[in-house]
């Protein structure tokens, strides 16, 4: 019996890819927005790509901000984009 591969959609391209390959950006319960390099960390979760393009497009078209059911501020944006390289 082969072991389930858990899967998850980018908000940027709307792929479904395996877990570990994207990104996961959260909502920590006390309202900070980051990105969580273990994926196991606490709180409301957004799957990305790993490459820039995506992470624009999830911003332009709201996925992030839908995803995290809050707004997000610019330099918290930009801080992000800056972490993903």
């Amino acid at each position: 019996m082969q072991k389930k591969i858990p899967t998850r959609k980018c908000v940027g391209c709307g792929e479904m890819k395996e877990k570990k390959e994207l990104i996961r950006i959260i909502k920590t319960p006390e309202g900070e927005i980051l990105v969580d390099t273990t994926g196991k960390a606490n709180g409301r979760g957004a799957y990305i790509c790993s490459n820039a393009e995506c992470f624009r497009k999830a911003v332009r078209n709201k996925g992030l901000e839908r995803s995290l059911k809050s707004s997000i501020p610019a330099d918290v944006l930009e801080r992000i984009e800056k972490e993903l390289g």
